[in-house]
């Protein structure tokens, strides 16, 4: 089973790492502009496989991404100073023009994993791009709010005293500022978090939860001031996204993918939990959503929109 990453940057570099770590696939793959990155960081990460699992870990051009299962693509460009973010957009939006055709000439069956913020925008991209070569939607996905549900998660985990891998919290909606934490349907160990808390006489109060809502949306913006950039947790992400589709897990995870409708809004790409498998994203699970959660979800729909209408392409 054989990935690809494009882009070996920190996000790549720590994605492909985590691969090895976890023991998922068999071969992994680097291509970059910058092909001294890629060799220096494929040779750092294979010098690891001893330790952990035996992948082989090289680097290559697009031509040896053929017979990937999955392509992680983190490419992309970072903002300059002065640059608008819709200037950040039509920039990174010229990468993606260049780099999924190049992808798909030489792995047209792999499906693909985006990773490059904003990542609902360039997953949107990426899907509209991958269809001129017959790619179905579902094939192209984005790690979405992957890593902000595990941030959810564990402060929750944390706050509650208990293994965050048995606090079943979902966030859906934009990986960004307008992201939605589904309060209304946290359960642990399946029950309600409001019975759990009861039960275990803790604190679940509304500036307790303001608390770890802040936590949780501004985690990037915190890690960022402290060391400029966030890269273990998403690496992480990615890998474990690859891990179900290599194996076809079946797997339940809040990434995102073209949607045709969200609460009114058309034509739009967010994360909601959805079923990951073999062949990419294979079904969405719409959620009881309160009424104020439902109003959220609709709002980041619109920012989402909003900044795609601004590209006028897509």
């Amino acid at each position: 089973m054989k990935v690809g990453i494009v882009g070996s940057g920190f996000v790549g570099a720590t994605a492909g790492y985590a691969l090895v770590m976890q023991g998922v696939g068999r071969e992994v793959v680097f291509v970059d502009k910058n092909a001294a990155r890629a060799e220096a960081e494929a040779d750092d990460i294979r010098h690891a496989a001893p330790f952990a699992h035996p992948l082989e870990v090289w680097a290559g051009g697009y031509e040896d991404l053929t017979d990937c299962s999955a392509v992680l693509i983190c490419a992309g460009v970072g903002q300059k100073p002065g640059e608008t973010r819709l200037q950040l957009l039509q920039r990174n939006a010229r990468v993606f023009h260049e780099v999924v055709p190049a992808i798909l000439e030489r792995a047209p069956d792999a499906v693909l994993v985006v990773a490059t913020n904003p990542v609902d925008v360039m997953t949107h991209l990426a899907a509209r791009y991958a269809a001129a070569y017959g790619v179905p939607a579902g094939r192209v996905l984005g790690s979405g709010t992957t890593l902000d549900t595990a941030r959810f998660r564990t402060l929750l985990g944390m706050h509650c005293g208990i293994d965050s891998q048995h606090v079943h919290a979902h966030v859906i909606g934009e990986h960004g500022d307008s992201e939605v934490l589904t309060w209304s349907l946290v359960t642990i160990g399946g029950m309600p978090l409001e019975s759990f808390d009861t039960l275990r006489g803790i604190d679940l109060s509304e500036p307790v939860r303001q608390k770890i809502d802040r936590q949780v949306r501004q985690a990037a913006y915190t890690i960022i001031r402290g060391k400029g950039a966030t890269y273990y947790g998403i690496g992480s992400a990615l890998a474990r996204i690859v891990k179900a589709i290599l194996h076809d897990e079946r797997a339940v995870m809040t990434v995102c993918a073209p949607t045709a409708e969200v609460v009114d809004i058309s034509n739009v790409t967010l994360s909601l939990p959805r079923l990951v498998g073999g062949s990419g994203v294979l079904e969405a699970f719409p959620l009881p959503l309160s009424e104020l959660e439902t109003a959220q979800l609709r709002e980041s729909a619109r920012v989402i929109r909003k900044a795609l209408d601004e590209l006028k392409d897509a």
